[in-house]
């Protein structure tokens, strides 16, 4: 299926490109997200019509993103989990988890989609770099210190 990109999609394209994708991509997740549309002849008419517009949308998420990225990157957050006297964690410290603290911070708008773990979940005491995905130009990296309650 052939779609218009409404905004920059990592690893697929920028604003306005007319890229082919799986109908169960398009059907699933860049459709209902309204981050593409079909690529039809009305709807490249439409698309040109609110090229402007959408780029200036764009460039504002792109500057939010960046504006965030300057309070966040080289942040410290420590997570206390439960964890045995070896130092390995009784379960693990997951995205959601890592989520959940950068909210309790003040950084309401982040979900755990945006939080990449590069080495899986975490399941030891330890310092941890993380990335979180602002927006696919802007990469903050923090890092998440985990420390062990033998209680």
């Amino acid at each position: 299926m052939q779609v218009i990109l409404l905004e920059k999609v990592a690893n697929l394209g920028n604003l306005g490109d007319v890229v082919r994708v799986r109908d169960g991509y398009a059907r699933n997740f860049l459709l209902p997200r309204k981050v593409a549309r079909r690529a039809t002849a009305a709807a490249l008419q439409e698309f040109e019509a609110r090229r402007a517009e959408l780029e200036k949308l764009q460039a504002e998420k792109l500057a939010a993103a960046q504006a965030q990225n300057e309070k966040l990157n080289g942040q410290t957050f420590t997570l206390v989990q439960k964890a045995g006297v070896d130092g390995r964690l009784f379960g693990s410290v997951t995205t959601m988890d890592i989520a959940n603290a950068l909210q309790n911070a003040g950084f309401a708008d982040l979900v755990k989609t945006q939080v990449r773990l590069p080495d899986g979940h975490l399941k030891a005491v330890g310092e941890y770099p993380v990335q979180v995905v602002l927006h696919p130009d802007v990469i903050a990296e923090i890092s998440v210190v985990v420390q062990g309650d033998v209680a």
